[in-house]
């Protein structure tokens, strides 16, 4: 059986190449991490500290039996039952710069945290120890319409998509959290084959 039989011509031997780290295995990162496994990526490095809580499921890729469990192994179990190949590496802590390092292994990283200060650390030290590497962010998901206000904006190897302007305080929804996750998919795998 290939799944990836209905892939872009000439993509999957590239993606299953590819090692990407996704920090944050929450609305962003786990619908981020599903496309990612269904384009073909060969391994995926899964960072979270949390567990999966009962509001998690309005936007999340997670199910009622997932609550209580550490959102990396619900995820892990979710992705294998796509794909059995799929390489994983579970991160099950919550990371600092110090670590950053450590994510060698991965050619891109996947931002999907959800606190600016943690967003910008997070940013700043993955181009400061990988600077030839892209990143894939995040900014302003929350709420539900204004379609037409996700944008995505380039600087370097930062590539952010969102509305760059709504905060959690204006609820989060999943057709707009899964969209920006969507994208920030889409953009990972189109840098990872060369076509920023």
């Amino acid at each position: 059986m290939d799944i990836f039989a209905r892939n872009v011509s000439g993509t999957t031997a590239i993606l299953q190449r590819k090692t990407v780290a996704v920090a944050g295995c929450g609305g962003l990162g786990s619908n981020a991490a599903v496309a990612l496994a269904r384009a073909g990526i060969g391994q995926l490095i899964l960072i979270d500290g949390d567990t999966v809580s009962a509001d998690n499921l309005n936007r999340q890729h997670f199910f009622l039996d997932d609550i209580g469990q550490p959102k990396v192994d619900a995820l892990a179990a979710h992705l294998h039952r796509i794909r059995p190949d799929l390489a994983l590496s579970l991160w099950r802590r919550h990371i600092g710069p110090s670590d950053i390092a450590d994510l060698h292994p991965a050619d891109l990283l996947l931002e999907a945290f959800d606190r600016a200060e943690a967003k910008r650390w997070l940013i700043e030290t993955w181009c400061e120890t990988f600077p030839e590497r892209w990143v894939i962010a995040a900014s302003g998901l929350a709420g539900v319409g204004r379609t037409e206000a996700i944008t995505v904006r380039r600087s370097g190897r930062i590539i952010m998509c969102g509305d760059f302007e709504s905060d959690m305080t204006g609820g989060l929804c999943a057709p707009r959290v899964t969209m920006v996750a969507a994208m920030q998919a889409n953009l990972a795998v189109e840098c990872l084959l060369g076509k920023p």
